[in-house]
């Protein structure tokens, strides 16, 4: 883990750093100009609780690496637009007065004051910001190491299925075959009973026929007796 030390002299470290702005309102509260995005060199210094003629002179310092961060430097006509689209603003929140630089401009965003953040020695301010920088990515390097040993967890666990699955292979592939065993006899025996179906379908036609047959013979052999009766009567 990186101490403050390392912090303060290592730009890597700074730039791995940069998207943890919200670190910035924890520690205090960072008032932001109208248009929400720019603070002045001053407003850096009343948050940091230092002199205005010391974040200039950290700014010169590291000029390059705080406008890879947002700094931006306002000059001529860009300069008036600024202070012309801020007074709109400060007149709609109600501020009758705005206060304009002359010549030139520094707007430091968000991301500049954490890298000033990161910068500044002798701020308490700044000291409590790079804590919180630390103490958080602390935090995450405990959190991926648990996350890292569950991961090895997981992973052991899979070796073991993966033994168990290749053992269970050619059971499968036994039950498999028996199935397609059974598979076959059902239908053979279905195949059966369709047959015999039909057997037994024929012989009740069969039967039927006989029935009829019977009871044709039964009724003529009724007659006859009748006949015979008739005729032994006459006698």
């Amino acid at each position: 883990m990186p101490t403050e030390v390392a912090l303060l002299e290592s730009r890597a470290l700074r730039v791995e750093q940069m998207g943890r702005v919200d670190i910035l309102d924890k520690v205090k509260s960072l008032v932001m100009l109208p248009d929400g995005i720019h603070v002045r060199t001053e407003d850096v210094a009343r948050y940091f609780e230092v002199s205005t003629a010391s974040v200039r002179r950290l700014t010169d310092r590291h000029q390059e690496e705080l406008s890879e961060n947002g700094l931006r430097v306002l000059r001529g006509p860009e300069l008036r637009s600024f202070h012309g689209d801020m007074k709109s603003l400060w007149k709609e929140e109600g501020v009758e007065s705005y206060p304009q630089a002359a010549t030139q401009l520094r707007l430091y965003t968000r991301r500049t004051v954490l890298d000033v953040a990161m910068l500044l020695r002798d701020s308490d301010i700044a000291r409590c910001v790079r804590t919180y920088l630390l103490d958080a990515e602390g935090s995450l390097r405990a959190q991926y190491e648990t996350l890292d040993a569950r991961v090895t967890r997981i992973e052991s666990c899979l070796a073991d299925v993966g033994s168990a699955l290749q053992e269970l292979g050619p059971v499968l592939c036994r039950m498999s075959e028996r199935l397609d065993s059974l598979d076959r006899k059902v239908e053979a025996t279905q195949q059966l009973v369709g047959a015999m179906s039909v057997r037994l379908s024929d012989l009740s036609q069969d039967v039927v026929r006989m029935d009829a047959r019977f009871d044709a013979r039964m009724e003529a052999f009724a007659h006859q007796l009748k006949d015979l009766r008739r005729r032994g009567g006459r006698r």
